[in-house]
């Protein structure tokens, strides 16, 4: 069955091998050979990425009837950004290869836009891939414009979106 839960530091090394497999199984035809290289030459390490999650908001979709050391497989991360100069900023959302198009993506982040307006953030944004892109269009996302990052001397294309939350009114 599958279940969002927060993230936890047991799960680093399995995001870390999810989010090589999710850039490296991207189709040729929308990030090269050589881009998808530069994004993700090899899996990163567990702390990098227990790092990267623990000073955000992030949550893990898990498949607990498969288990990988001793835990639920996790077949989709989502972080937000809460520090002042980033808050709201989406760094990541990256669903496992054999799992996508089955709503992963999408409940990840509905739980995170729900933690958002309870935590009275006003403004989203991401830097979101070609493939991203439309999930992030279908849940009212605004496109700014196209964003370029390097990455070991490739330039990857994304766009820079941003979504204006309503968040309830202090009484």
């Amino acid at each position: 069955m599958l279940k969002i839960i927060p993230y936890r530091k047991c799960y680093a090394l399995q995001v870390s091998q999810l989010f090589h497999l999710a850039i490296n199984a991207i189709e040729e035809g929308v990030y090269s050979a050589a881009e998808k290289q530069a994004w993700s030459f090899a899996p990163r390490s567990s702390y990098h990425w227990h790092k990267r999650l623990s000073r955000s908001k992030a949550w893990l979709m898990v498949d607990d009837s498969r288990e990988v050391q001793g835990n639920p497989l996790c077949c989709g991360v989502v972080n937000l950004e809460t520090h002042f100069t980033s808050r709201g900023y989406i760094d990541s959302l990256y669903v496992h290869p054999s799992f996508q198009h089955q709503g992963i993506a999408a409940a990840l982040f509905n739980q995170l836009q729900t933690w958002a307006i309870s935590a009275n953030i006003s403004n989203l944004s991401v830097d979101a891939s070609k493939l991203s892109k439309p999930l992030f269009l279908s849940h009212g996302f605004r496109l700014n414009h196209r964003s370029y990052q390097e990455k070991r001397g490739q330039i990857i294309m994304g766009y820079l979106m941003t979504k204006a939350l309503t968040v309830p009114r202090q009484a």
